[in-house]
């Protein structure tokens, strides 16, 4: 689930929670409201902690080993 789902549950959940005032027989509307609303933020949060932790297109670290008045360190670069 990307950003734009978990955006349009929360969305579609909320106008049900606080928007839609009708009473289908079998069905709490409200109660399905919330249940959306707390499903897109849950997918949400997924996505951003996925999101944060992949490197992306084509990004790797490089290890270098710099020699600087004969004492080698490393730096790592972020390309």
């Amino acid at each position: 689930m990307g950003f734009g789902t978990s955006l349009f549950l929360i969305a579609v959940g909320a106008i049900l929670k606080f928007a839609v005032n009708v009473s289908v027989q079998g069905v709490d509307l409200q109660a399905v409201g919330v249940i959306l609303m707390i499903v897109g933020a849950i997918g949400l949060v997924a996505s951003i902690v996925v999101w944060n932790t992949w490197g992306g297109f084509g990004a790797t670290r490089r290890r270098r080993t710099i020699v600087e008045d004969d004492r080698p360190y490393d730096r790592t670069y972020p390309y």
